[in-house]
């Protein structure tokens, strides 16, 4: 698939098929995340793969925006690890590249996903937590439950030329001066 077709037709998926995903294409997914920049290079992300059913439904039910997780084949928890960090607070970025890069990846193998935010939301952060078991020091940032689509999705065009600014922000939508 073409990079600028996948990045304009790639959307958040929330209803799957009731097909599993083949752990090759977990891999190349997971791959993709780790191919993301991080600060320093440190990498500082854990991932935690859920495909137990009933964790896919303990997800679904501590997160308000993730219900599709019940009806999902797998879900992919991406964390940051802070003992992996070099550079203090950028675990955050890091990771949220390692989710887009996901969510891309997904998206060109055929599969649909949907990023549920965790992080900073204190009570998703502990729920997460425990239902992955994650040791002190690792905290969830996201949550992408993924399988094949079973909802259309097409090329949407969000280019918003008024978001545009050239050497500061302006007020001013041609941005000539």
């Amino acid at each position: 698939m073409d990079l600028m077709h996948a990045l304009r037709t790639r959307r958040s998926i929330r209803k799957f098929e009731a097909r599993a995903v083949p752990e090759a294409m977990i891999r190349q997914v997971l791959e993709a995340a780790m191919a993301a920049p991080s600060a320093g290079n440190a990498q500082p992300w854990q991932f935690v793969i859920l495909n137990d059913p009933a964790k896919l439904a303990e997800a679904a039910a501590v997160h308000p925006y993730a219900k599709m997780a019940a009806h999902a084949p797998v879900g992919i928890l991406v964390c940051g690890d802070l003992s992996l960090e070099k550079y203090a607070g950028y675990w955050v970025q890091d990771c949220a590249a390692a989710m887009q890069n996901l969510l891309l990846a997904a998206h060109g193998l055929g599969l649909g996903a949907v990023w549920t935010g965790i992080y900073p939301i204190e009570e998703r952060v502990s729920a997460f937590t425990k239902l992955a078991g994650l040791p002190q020091g690792v905290i969830p940032l996201g949550f992408a439950p993924m399988g094949w689509p079973a909802q259309p999705s097409g090329e949407v065009n969000r280019f918003r030329e008024d978001r545009i600014h050239y050497n500061m922000y302006s007020l001013c939508v041609d941005n000539t001066h």
